[in-house]
């Protein structure tokens, strides 16, 4: 058992955490919960050894304990899984699995055979079906964030503590980490675990605790609540859950393509979005919407087809391009593609206006600094000063950062790949909020989403792909989860009479 007490913690005036105090026992997977910026991550930092606390204490096992550095939490039998994977594409998945606690013979050379025994055995123990020579960059999302748990396994972890695991993943990948869950817990091993989507908290947790400013606000357990419960707990008020249903004002023709086609991803598709449509994409692992929406974009080479923006044909030979031309791309990768780790806030928040709003090569940075103070209102983005590290804002206010650098640029079409990735109920109805706005505004917006609940709350319609093809289309009463789990999954909609 671990027993947190009292725990307190500040940056400067800042008080992040104030006079928390939560056990958690083995075999049980607790959910933490709060809003962006509640204080998650910096209690959970504070177990892992990566922050200290200013008071309180930690027990575990009944035993108190101090950590300075993350490695004696690990040596007391916890891991840490952060929300940003930490494996090296270009390594194999054993090489991965020892870093920084590598094997080697009696003559000091890496002893790669038994990396990869050792590694087969936790597999195998497991029930990963996956074979240790296998790159990393060969393997999709849901199998790295598998990799991590096993390589927290490998460390004989009692405690793992797991950030927002299922951020980037679809349904099927989600489902195969949930398995691994259920497997942990039946071997003992107790899990905390982070996360924004609350009907996944119903599905695989026992407990629940809700932090707000710092605080403590409500903790029991899930079989006792519903999602609307814990949305209220989390904001202080209720939520909405409703369709967002808005007067559409439908103007001209923004965008067509005809039959587009590329190798391995889609082919064949074929639509158009018009001034003021909410259009969403979605569909199951491997649909291919996201690299069709990488090559409207400019990012990905198609073999063929047309695209047309407005009336005019074009020839998306770049992002540049893509760009000037009045078209926006949120991606769903935040680390490898949104954000800019090396850079400010204010720099991550402005890169995509520089072209616009410099003169002879000068940037007018406070004018970027205006602009992006109306979209930090608008968005409720928790920071401190526009020069801190943008690695230093939680992944939610991350991600409203990346929303307010695209909304700065005006754009006649602006693509959400996953737009609430690691944002919190409240945050959510903030850029749902946005989105209509935006749309009032004669923006064209295409959604790409896996949640089939976001895509029926936010979309006039829906494109749903299956295999890189267009299977279906929705609008209405016949926008439901059924209707789009069925295209989804190959199927056809039956037509009445």
């Amino acid at each position: 058992m671990i027993e947190m007490r009292n725990i307190k913690k500040s940056f400067g005036n800042n008080n992040v955490i104030k006079d928390v105090s939560f056990t958690l026992n083995g075999g049980e997977i607790c959910a933490l919960l709060g809003e962006n910026g509640a204080g998650k991550s910096t209690l959970m930092n504070i177990l892992g050894g990566v922050h200290q606390m200013d008071s309180g204490s930690i027990t575990v096992n009944g035993k108190e304990v101090l950590f300075h550095t993350p490695k004696q939490s690990q040596e007391t039998g916890i891991a840490f899984i952060h929300q940003e994977l930490n494996l090296i594409n270009d390594l194999p998945i054993y090489e991965n699995m020892f870093l920084g606690r590598e094997l080697k013979t009696k003559r000091g050379s890496l002893d790669l055979e038994k990396m990869q025994e050792e590694t087969e055995k936790i597999f195998k123990q497991m029930n990963v079906n996956l074979h240790p020579s296998t790159m990393v960059r060969d393997l999709d999302a849901s199998y790295k964030q598998i990799i991590e748990i096993c390589r927290a396994m490998m460390t004989n972890a009692s405690f793992i503590i797991m950030d927002e695991p299922t951020t980037s993943l679809t349904d099927q990948e989600i489902e195969r980490v949930f398995k691994m869950m259920k497997t942990l817990s039946d071997h003992q091993v107790g899990i905390i675990f982070i996360s924004h989507k609350l009907n996944e908290v119903m599905q695989v947790c026992d407990r629940y605790l809700v932090l707000r400013d710092g605080n403590l606000v409500a903790e029991g357990n899930v079989n006792e609540v519903n999602t609307n419960d814990l949305a209220r707990f989390m904001v202080g008020h209720d939520v909405r859950t409703e369709a967002l249903n808005r007067e559409k004002k439908i103007g001209k023709e923004i965008l067509r393509v005809e039959n587009l086609t590329t190798s391995h991803f889609f082919r064949n598709i074929s639509f158009t979005i018009n001034e003021g449509e909410i259009v969403g994409f979605t569909g199951l692992l491997g649909d291919g919407r996201s690299e069709l929406f990488q090559s409207i974009f400019g990012a990905e080479k198609l073999i063929s087809g047309k695209i047309y923006l407005g009336d005019k044909e074009v020839k998306m030979m770049s992002t540049q391009q893509a760009i000037k031309a009045g078209i926006a791309y949120v991606p769903r990768n935040r680390k490898e593609n949104a954000i800019i780790k090396d850079m400010d806030i204010i720099e991550n928040a402005s890169i995509v206006t520089w072209p616009a709003f410099s003169k002879k090569g000068t940037i007018n940075r406070q004018m970027h600094k205006e602009m992006f103070e109306e979209q930090r209102k608008a968005l409720r983005i928790k920071m401190g000063e526009l020069t801190d590290s943008i690695t230093s804002l939680s992944g939610g206010n991350q991600q409203k950062v990346i929303l307010a650098k695209w909304l700065v640029a005006k754009p006649k079409l602006l693509i959400l790949d996953n737009p609430t990735q690691g944002v919190d109920v409240g945050a959510k109805e903030d850029i749902y909020d946005i989105i209509l706005k935006l749309a009032e505004e004669d923006i064209a917006i295409v959604v790409l989403s896996s949640e089939a609940n976001e895509i029926i709350r936010i979309c006039d319609r829906a494109i749903v792909m299956y295999h890189g093809v267009i299977q279906g289309e929705v609008a209405g009463e016949e926008m439901n989860e059924h209707a789009i789990m069925r295209l989804a999954t190959g199927g056809l909609l039956k037509k009445e009479g």
